[in-house]
């Protein structure tokens, strides 16, 4: 097919006249670094938020902003025990896990900002147990080295869920921290598997300096965002719900047109509908035909 141009897509009510009911739970849901990835979901009506933040400042922030479907909770997620928060200098390095200055002192502010300024305890819940994140669509997670400990105590989540976005390190910026093949190992135990990275983030190893900016990237892959799905070489497996919410997501929020064309032909074989003879035929600007060729 003709690749479609990345300002002009269409919405996946457009392209297929459907308008699925979409949960979003949001795990760390800090706006620091801007727009959820999510967003788009939210634009186009197809969705809700339950979201959780222990920080009470950003959670006050949430609230503000928040739609009116939208709930945020101000829990900190993990394994149902308490544990010691280790507060940082920087805001997106607070975690339940301890800095690991082997590793930081590799690359330029990581030192600072992974000083520890103080603790306190927390209690942590365990999804599983939250009620409110029952029939979760997609899952994105970020909580800075304790994401397989929340999936680790959410198996029936992950049961519901189609879509994950979860950061993952490929060195431990923590210590003891879980990395990406730990964190991969599980999921696929669970029916996942890795459709992309979004985004990846690299940085410099010190002493060299890239444009005299030490947030430059260079050769080192730090940490990413990694986006798992349902295996979909098993779609059996999948009810209609979740192949058409899951069709969805991927579309609006990481454009990967190719995986929501193999959804909806799976539901036009159970349904004899023409959901995705529409999609592509209005995707590509061509005019439907019997087949699926692009």
């Amino acid at each position: 097919m003709t690749e479609a141009k990345s300002a002009a897509v269409p919405t996946f009510k457009e392209l297929t006249g459907s308008e699925p009911k979409i949960k979003i739970v949001d795990i760390g849901a800090n706006p620091i670094d801007g727009e959820a990835p999510y967003s788009p979901l939210l634009r186009a009506g197809l969705a809700h938020v339950v979201g959780f933040e222990p920080n009470t400042e950003a959670l006050a922030k949430l609230q503000t902003q928040k739609g009116p479907g939208d709930t945020y909770l101000p829990y900190a997620v993990g394994d149902g025990a308490r544990h010691t928060l280790n507060i940082c200098a920087a805001p997106g390095m607070t975690s339940l896990l301890t800095p690991n200055p082997t590793v930081l002192n590799l690359f330029h502010g990581f030192p600072h900002w992974g000083k520890i300024t103080s603790t306190r305890e927390v209690e942590t819940v365990r999804l599983d147990d939250v009620a409110e994140t029952a029939g979760v669509d997609l899952l994105k997670i970020d909580i800075q080295g304790g994401e397989l400990s929340v999936f680790q105590n959410a198996e029936n989540r992950l049961a519901d869920a189609v879509v994950i976005q979860s950061e993952v390190e490929f060195l431990p910026l923590y210590q003891g921290q879980p990395l990406f093949s730990d964190v991969d190992q599980f999921l696929r135990q669970h029916g996942f598997v890795l459709h992309r990275f979004f985004p990846e983030v690299s940085r410099v190893i010190q002493p060299l300096v890239v444009d005299n900016n030490i947030y430059a990237g260079l050769s080192q892959i730090v940490w990413a965002d990694a986006i798992f799905v349902k295996d979909f070489t098993r779609l059996g497996v999948l009810s209609d719900r979740q192949l058409i919410n899951m069709a969805a997501i991927v579309h609006e929020c990481y454009r990967s047109f190719d995986l929501a064309l193999h959804l909806l032909i799976e539901l036009d074989r159970r349904a004899q509908s023409q959901l995705a003879t529409n999609y592509l035929a209005r995707l590509t600007g061509k005019a439907p035909t019997n087949g699926l060729a692009a």
